[in-house]
């Protein structure tokens, strides 16, 4: 299968002009929908002493916004600069080598190099590569679609230093991810009034499934009518989103799109469908969606934290009553997937 890449569009050097696959319907072009400016989104310090108060700060984030910043979180600046380093190095190489990774979703090959291709309703498409594996449980993991990093090629050219591997710095990472995680849904349990274990317990425990998208975004040369990607909410429980120094992340608050600036060393925590569902509203998945830049590349890596497909998702038996009725139906995660990707009624 050939696929026509957004990163290949970008640099052809006389593309003055959007093709009209990626101009979006004048209602969603950024021009047209500008942010308010002077609002901040929740800053959080994984470090605060007061635990109350952590989780108090945490509901708050969580059943207002759906989004916070995280700092402190314990995972070194040094890691996630080589966590970067070797994504980025995936996308320097050439064309022919990244198209040995490519993916294939017509035929449920969702893992490896993407461009997001499948139209929308209005036609439209987004202006983003990206690459997707599975980091955990190891029953799940495939490391031949991982990239092989440092390939023969960066070592040819000296782009890379052979002590930098994909596998060996990315392992580490989900590690990192795995203990944060952890942490973040036993203060999102107790902000529900719930045992600490009770979020993660529902999830799958120890079988949640973590994946690793690389999203990169290429300077667009006309990016008041484009988007990076469009609206939407994750379907996952938990994300946790490292960026670049370029913003482009806006998310949806009292009826208005918020810039989201960059934080060096914070990352994005978004609550998905999954938490939302299963807190019975009380936490909301946040919409949010994505810009470009005419001058710079925009990269992201995102962690998405996702039961298994067989896990029975549905609002928290302590969270419904009779003044709390049962806002969502019961179904299995994969049920619920199906009916997102296919826009059905949930």
């Amino acid at each position: 299968m050939t696929t026509e890449r957004v990163e290949a569009l970008a640099c052809i050097g006389n593309l003055k002009e959007l093709p009209e696959k990626f101009i979006r319907p004048a209602d969603e072009q950024p021009e047209n929908t500008k942010p308010l400016e002077g609002v901040i989104v929740p800053i959080i310090s994984l470090m605060e002493s007061d635990g109350d108060l952590l989780v108090k700060e945490i509901h708050k984030a969580c059943s207002e916004w759906g989004f916070f910043l995280l700092k402190d979180h314990g995972i070194s600046f040094g890691l996630i600069e080589k966590l970067q380093e070797v994504g980025m190095e995936f996308f320097k190489q050439p064309h022919e080598e990244k198209e040995k990774y490519a993916n294939d979703p017509s035929i449920g090959k969702f893992e490896g190099y993407g461009t997001k291709m499948t139209k929308n309703l209005d036609e439209k498409v987004e202006w983003v590569d990206y690459f997707f594996h599975i980091m955990s449980p190891p029953s799940k993991v495939d490391y031949r679609i991982w990239p092989q990093i440092p390939s023969s090629y960066s070592l040819l050219e000296n782009l890379m230093d052979r002590s930098s591997s994909y596998r060996e710095v990315t392992e580490e990472y989900k590690e990192e991810v795995m203990k944060l995680t952890d942490k973040l849904l036993e203060l999102l349990s107790e902000g529900l009034g719930l045992e600490g274990k009770a979020l993660k317990s529902c999830l799958g425990g120890d079988e949640i499934q973590l994946e690793m998208k690389i999203n990169m975004y290429p300077p667009c040369p006309q990016p008041e009518l484009a988007l990076g990607v469009e609206p939407h909410t994750d379907m996952s429980a938990l994300t946790l989103l490292v960026p670049n120094d370029v913003p482009g992340l806006q998310v949806w608050k009292d009826n208005n799109w918020v810039v989201v600036d960059y934080f060096p060393n914070a990352l994005f925590v978004h609550v998905g469908d999954q938490i939302e569902v299963l807190s019975n509203g009380k936490y909301k998945s946040v919409l949010h969606r994505s810009t470009v830049n005419k001058e710079r590349t925009r990269m992201s890596w995102a962690v998405f934290c996702a039961p298994p497909h067989d896990a029975m998702i549905g609002p928290l038996p302590e969270l419904v009553d009779e003044q709390n009725p049962s806002k969502y139906s019961t179904k299995t995660f994969a049920d619920f997937r199906y009916c997102k990707f296919n826009k059905l009624p949930q």
